[in-house]
């Protein structure tokens, strides 16, 4: 493998890192399935392969697409709020019912429900396509087309490498969230964040 395509992996792996690590409502949600240890495998699989699906379409040119449609960016951006406003107040009254907090406790999420839940983190969060389509298609489609599939391979590497440390290593939190104050805590903290993302996506909206 040459230095041109080793680069070209290591830029893909570094971008692709630097905009997913990070607090945002899709993580929260798989690190709370992966504290409860619910579906978890399937979670982290169905984020990597959105992930690497947008950053291939972005790479190959929806991102112009999406450039042109400005009416698809306010309904994605309007949806997307309501449903996060939705799961905020969700995870509000989780929090002020002390004796749900604990995991044993809870009513167990369906394979189908927690994938579909996933799938409205991911895909009404206008910000997936501007990290992953956008930016990242940008920077991959100004590399020669040799080495736009270690990019590719490099940035969607760094997504499962990244859902998989945040669902499977959310066990080893688990002593801390015995405890029923942990969760009140935990879940305060999403519906504030959720909250708070749903009003930026609005202000957003309505007042680019």
């Amino acid at each position: 493998m040459t230095a041109s395509l080793i680069s070209a992996f290591l830029k893909g792996f570094a971008l692709s890192a630097g905009l997913i690590i990070a607090i945002g409502a899709q993580n929260m949600f798989v690190l709370r399935q992966g504290l409860k240890r619910e579906h978890v495998v399937p979670i982290v699989l169905f984020c990597a392969a959105a992930d690497a699906t947008l950053i291939v379409a972005g790479v190959n040119g929806l991102g112009g697409v999406l450039a042109l449609l400005p009416g698809l960016s306010l309904a994605l951006s309007l949806g997307g709020a309501a449903f996060l406003a939705w799961y905020g107040i969700s995870a509000l009254r989780r929090a002020s019912r002390p004796s749900v907090l604990i995991v044993e406790h809870q009513a167990s999420m369906t394979l189908g429900a927690a994938l579909a839940g996933t799938a409205a983190f991911t895909f009404l969060n206008p910000h997936v396509y501007i990290d992953t389509v956008m930016l990242m298609g940008a920077v991959g489609a100004a590399l020669p087309p040799t080495e736009r599939p270690l990019f590719m391979a490099g940035a969607a590497l760094a997504s499962l490498a990244w859902f998989s440390s945040l669902g499977l290593g959310a066990r080893f939190l688990a002593p801390l969230f015995s405890r029923p104050a942990a969760w009140r805590i935990l879940d305060l903290g999403i519906g504030v964040m959720m909250l708070a993302l749903a009003a930026s996506l609005v202000h957003g909206a309505l007042f680019p």
